[in-house]
């Protein structure tokens, strides 16, 4: 769980000091943020699956909104994100941008069995100064070894006649090893936008980012053959009779399931944005016999983990009006309720937390009774 040292009353510091990273909270900020902890441990207990040392692992993704760049945060954002953070095993993150101040405030939050790895920036326009990241509690998942950058090479760019050379952002491939469990991670967040141009644009870098994995599972040249692709993958839905743009997509969606990427089931066409318009947020896993998602009523557990149902509510704007106001940059007037509400709703929220919400599934660590039951049958039947 995360330090609360923040949230202590002034007169625990007479009795010995407590390292802070938010020196200047006051009495209101400390009581409305361990209200928010409280719901936000309730809920996260309640939607989540229990976790065991020897079984499970609780793998989750979440782009979070200019993380790193953005003012506006509030110290209680961070004591939410930590918590929201400290539910899982490993995060992967995208959106982590150029400055890792946030990502140092978290960590400090996390504690001690905490780690982060990060690639680097993108540079340029199209890559947003954004670099992505992996969160991961030591007490239940260790490093595999593999950390690394994907980049694709002239031969296979002019093979596939793609627009792109490399992916605007690149993937960030790491290993991990859990009980049995040996896997690795491709976090991604690809190119943006609802247009065909757009559209095309992401089709080539999944493209890319297939046949790049492709030629080195060929080659036997991968650190593992487990592979979880995990992000923002941008990708809209395909409903019936809608825009080619959204049919370009799932067709991209389809390339990976050809090439052997299965989405977890109880998320698939689930809206990850916090507008409950698109499921960006995506999971696609390589599976066999011996790598698999753990099943709950007949589907593989995942799932979508609202963080503004508990914290930042809608109808909350009043409680925020003097830390909005002294922020805001904009026209509107804010002394009028219907505009700090759509200010509130549309924004300043979404800069405290995210426009996204996190994603997670279960995966299973434990694989012994099918391995054990595997080598009986062949030594019985050689």
């Amino acid at each position: 769980m995360p330090f609360y040292n923040d949230l202590r009353p002034d007169s625990d510091y007479h009795k010995r000091d407590f390292a802070l990273v938010f020196p200047g909270m006051d009495t209101k900020a400390k009581v409305r943020t361990i209200e928010g902890i409280l719901a936000l441990k309730t809920a996260l207990s309640s939607e989540l699956p229990t976790r065991n040392a020897e079984r499970n692992l609780l793998i989750a993704s979440w782009n979070i909104k200019e993380f790193g760049h953005t003012t506006q945060r509030l110290p209680e954002a961070y004591f939410y994100i930590a918590e929201v953070l400290a539910h899982f095993d490993i995060i992967a993150i995208q959106e982590v941008k150029s400055t890792l101040k946030d990502l140092g405030i978290i960590m400090r939050l996390l504690g001690s069995s905490w780690r982060y790895l990060v690639n680097d920036i993108t540079e340029g326009t199209a890559g947003n100064s954004e670099r992505s990241a992996y969160l991961y509690n030591t007490d239940r998942v260790a490093l595999g070894g593999l950390a690394g950058e994907l980049l694709a090479w002239d031969d296979l760019v002019n093979d596939l006649g793609v627009s792109v050379y490399q992916l605007k952002r690149t993937p960030y491939i790491t290993g991990f090893k859990a009980g049995w469990k040996t896997f690795a991670m491709v976090n991604v967040h690809l190119h943006p936008g609802k247009s065909d141009t757009n559209a095309a644009i992401r089709s080539d870098e999944v493209r890319l980012l297939e046949s790049m994995l492709a030629h080195k599972l060929l080659a036997d040249a991968l650190w593992n053959r487990n592979i979880v692709l995990v992000g923002d993958f941008n990708l809209y839905d395909n409903n019936p009779g809608t825009t080619s743009w959204r049919l370009a997509d799932a067709a991209s969606v389809q390339l990976l399931a050809d090439a052997g990427y299965t989405e977890i089931d109880s998320l698939v066409g689930v809206d990850t944005n916090i507008s409950a318009s698109e499921a960006y947020d995506r999971f696609f896993v390589r599976k066999n016999r011996f790598f698999q998602v753990v099943r709950e009523g007949g589907r593989e557990n995942g799932g979508v983990f609202d963080p503004f149902g508990y914290v930042f509510r809608l109808g909350s704007e009043a409680t925020y009006a003097s830390e909005m106001k002294a922020v805001y940059g904009g026209n509107a007037d804010l002394d009028d309720p219907a505009e700090l509400a759509k200010y509130f709703r549309n924004h300043w929220r979404k800069n405290q937390l995210s426009d996204h919400r996190p994603i997670w599934f279960e995966l299973s660590i434990d694989s012994s009774i099918e391995f054990l039951t595997a080598k009986r049958n062949v030594l019985l039947n050689p």
